[in-house]
């Protein structure tokens, strides 16, 4: 297992990891399997979305923040309830196919890591299945 480190910002972000995640495939010269990308966070994760388009990231970030706002009715004592129900919905991990050294993402697809309770700097868990 391996890992990368990913420096936030803001309290709520979705950043693109992948050029990261390409370059970890590079080096390691991984070419045909699975990598899973798993953060082993409570109030981040990990998901795959359009990166083309920067609205689509801030309209996520919205959404996220009007189905759960941070300030609710929550017993909590820590103030961060809300991130880790965002973390939760979003989940821990992907899994990613890579053939020939490249991930198999579709055309707009990029891998984002989420923070909701930042900034901060976190670890994103790398491990690789195959050959």
């Amino acid at each position: 297992m391996d890992s990368i480190s990913v420096k936030t910002g803001k309290r709520q972000e979705l950043n693109d990891i992948t050029p990261e995640i390409e370059h970890y495939l590079n080096t390691k010269k991984l070419t045909s399997g699975i990598l899973i990308i798993y953060c082993p966070h409570t109030t981040s994760a990990i998901t795959v979305n359009e990166g083309a388009d920067p609205s689509v990231v801030r309209d996520i970030l919205v959404a996220l923040e009007r189905l759960i706002p941070q300030r609710g009715d929550y017993r909590h004592i820590e103030g961060n309830s809300d991130a880790h129900i965002k973390t939760s919905l979003v989940g821990p991990s992907v899994q990613v196919i890579v053939e020939e050294g490249r991930l198999m993402l579709g055309t707009w697809q990029k891998i984002f890591f989420a923070e909701f309770d930042g900034p901060r700097t976190r670890k994103v868990w790398l491990k690789w299945i195959g050959s």
